[in-house]
């Protein structure tokens, strides 16, 4: 869909009703909450190695004990510099990976709520075309944060609804460009921002006090339901047209495929 559509849709949206986009997310938490499991378990599957090559080579070494570089107990400003460089790097491949499991987890979403018949792709985005879209949002996006963390914090508070809107606008608009990405996002997030704001505060509290009575190890079960309250919004704002809708996915040609 053209930005100029999403935007024209957005704004002609009526008032949506806090306790329905709730209700309609509970529904559909019961569709997909072994998916959204999955997601987080494939999440962190994938995060673990990225924080290992960070921490195992300051630990290796012995950042953990700065008097072993220096009299005066500080490390080497080259290792520092390095450090943090390699922590950069991390954070955007950490932000790309939830980007792109994320925008996975809504086509499923999609594909459940409109009983669309279809496998499940987790990896449907991890193509050569989104990669570098993706990366491209991530640098905008950090240069984004920053900016609003230098202006006292409070504009950083604000700018987080729209960017977590990133992954769901790319999930159902890949075709856009980076730019027009940070656009939709920016004007949905705008526009509905105080309903967002609630029902993503409502939806994770109830995760995880609802995960923390199962043993913490519940908290993997029930963490994709503050997710779809998101997604909720964005179906009764700017919906689905017919001509998106998908084919099962048996005839999709790109099945199965990673990083094609």
């Amino acid at each position: 869909m053209k930005l100029h559509l999403l935007e024209e849709k957005i704004e002609k949206v009526p008032p949506l009703d806090f306790g329905n986009i709730l209700d309609e997310s509970f529904e559909l938490f019961k569709k997909v909450w072994v998916q959204g499991l999955v997601v987080n378990l494939l999440t962190v599957v994938f995060t673990i190695p990225c924080m290992f090559i960070f921490y195992v080579p300051m630990l290796f070494l012995g950042l953990s004990n700065p008097e072993a570089f220096a009299d005066d107990g500080a490390p080497p400003v080259l290792l520092l510099f390095v450090m943090i460089l390699a922590y950069v790097i991390i954070f955007f491949l950490i932000f790309v990976l939830n980007t792109l499991m994320r925008a996975g987890f809504y086509r499923i979403c999609k594909q459940q709520d409109l009983g669309i018949s279809t496998s499940d792709n987790y990896f449907y985005y991890f193509k050569k075309e989104y990669l570098s879209k993706v990366f491209l949002v991530a640098l905008m996006s950090v240069g984004i944060a920053f900016a609003a963390a230098l202006l006292c914090m409070l504009p950083l508070f604000y700018v987080l609804v729209p960017l977590n809107l990133i992954p769901l606008c790319f999930a159902f608009n890949p075709d856009l460009s980076a730019k027009d990405l940070l656009k939709a996002s920016f004007k949905l997030g705008t526009k509905k921002w105080l309903l967002i704001f609630g029902v993503t505060i409502v939806a994770g509290f109830a995760a995880q006090v609802v995960g923390m009575f199962l043993c913490f190890v519940g908290i993997f079960v029930t963490a994709s339901f503050s997710l779809i309250p998101q997604y909720m919004v964005y179906k009764n704002t700017i919906g689905f047209d017919e001509a998106e809708e998908e084919k099962p996915q048996e005839n999709d040609p790109n099945r199965g495929l990673f990083l094609k």
